[in-house]
């Protein structure tokens, strides 16, 4: 997705300057030109070596070492697409928003005309300081992108605001600005996300462990790719793109079936549950002396089969959760349900799946043809997946 891009990554010296490491890696795993240059404390934190082993290219460090005719701030401007900088610490934001260029890092933002974006973090209460709030206002308002600290525990031993952002979504910012959001523009894509309750009585339902954590990070990133994208949620939760909330399956098979034939992929990423009760209790159902209670359950609509039934040009695209022969079970399953696409991810492992931030799937077209995704982020595979539904 980063082909032919150059980035630029400054970095300072936070204790974070250590997480740079593998965000340098999630770029050249998409095939970007890193370029790092570091402040000369940053050196303390994280080493020269270290940094030109990820990157594969020279670090730069001083202005002063000057190998070619042209100055190297004034090179790395000339070549590098976007520039990003993460850490940001407080002194360094405080001298790019005041012009200051002390260093190989400061004077290259000084000189540099492309989108910047700035990833501070630092301890709670210099975050917090109204100079560098100011600074940081500043900034804004120019036109830097900053992506706020976010709250935890700290290097300094308390908890509070100033932890650096998740590389993802520094990540996800930096494909957003350069533009690769939009090989999906023209597309209208709707995405389901979460599990869907099936009420008992007013107090009571039957649900599912589902997060929803990887149809919201297909719906983000298909809108970033520029598609016009409605997530029809289980739970609230504001995005820039519509969301429709249901809760029960009967609710999202309503909701969802209005779109078949006028929109170029529906992606059933929620966890619908097969059955639901019989007989709603309008009532809060009372505990009585039995040590057993009875609930009949009837079959709940198949949406998914009910989708990739009819003749449409609207792609299908289901998941399916299974905690044991994952790839048998998984052919089987999208035979029966007639789908284009069938995601299949191992609930049976700790490490990813339900709630976890990160996930392993296996692709299979109606062919049975089968494509693997390593473990990585779910936020970075909703890209990984769009990419194969499109390609």
């Amino acid at each position: 997705m980063l082909n032919g891009k150059t980035i630029l990554i400054g970095i300072t010296a936070g204790i974070a300057a250590y997480k740079i490491c593998e965000l340098i890696r999630m770029y050249k795993r998409e095939g970007a030109n890193v370029r790092v240059m570091v402040t000369p404390n940053a050196l303390n934190l994280v080493t020269a070596l270290t940094l030109e082993s990820l990157s594969q290219n020279e670090v730069f460090v001083d202005n002063f070492e000057i190998k070619e005719y042209k100055p190297e701030h004034i090179s790395l401007c000339d070549e590098a697409d976007i520039m990003v900088i993460a850490p940001a610490t407080a002194n360094t934001i405080s001298k790019i928003a005041n012009g200051i260029c002390d260093n190989l890092l400061t004077t290259t933002v000084c000189a540099f005309n492309k989108p910047i974006i700035i990833a501070p973090a630092m301890n709670t209460n210099m975050w917090k300081n109204q100079f560098v709030q100011d600074n940081v206002s500043k900034l804004e308002k120019t036109g830097y992108h900053i992506l706020n600290p976010e709250s935890g525990f700290l290097a300094c031993g308390t908890t509070g605001e100033g932890r650096l952002c998740s590389l993802d979504k520094i990540y996800n910012k930096t494909l957003e600005i350069l533009n690769q959001n939009k090989i999906l523009s023209g597309k209208k894509i709707v995405i389901s996300a979460g599990g869907t309750i099936e009420k008992i009585d007013p107090v009571r339902y039957i649900s599912n462990f589902s997060s929803g954590k990887m149809g919201t990070a297909l719906a983000d990133a298909a809108y970033k790719m520029g598609a016009d994208v409605t997530l029809v949620s289980t739970f609230d939760i504001q995005k820039p793109y519509n969301v429709i909330k249901t809760e029960s399956a009967v609710e999202m098979e309503n909701v969802i079936t209005k779109y078949n034939n006028n929109v170029d992929c529906i992606i059933m990423a929620a966890a619908v549950a097969d059955y639901r009760v019989k007989d709603y209790s309008e009532q809060k159902m009372k505990k009585t002396f039995e040590d057993e209670i009875q609930i009949s359950l009837v079959k709940n609509p198949d949406i998914l089969k009910e989708l990739s039934s009819g003749v449409t040009a609207t792609k299908i695209v289901g998941f399916c959760a299974e905690s044991e022969n994952l790839l048998e079970n998984a052919k089987v399953k999208i035979k029966n349900k007639g789908c284009d696409f069938l995601i299949a991810n191992d609930i049976s492992r700790k490490d990813i799946g339900f709630s976890s931030d990160d996930n392993e799937v296996y692709i299979i077209d109606r062919n049975l043809n089968v494509k693997h995704i390593d473990k990585t982020s779910k936020s970075e595979l909703a890209y990984k997946i769009l990419e194969l539904l499109f390609e």
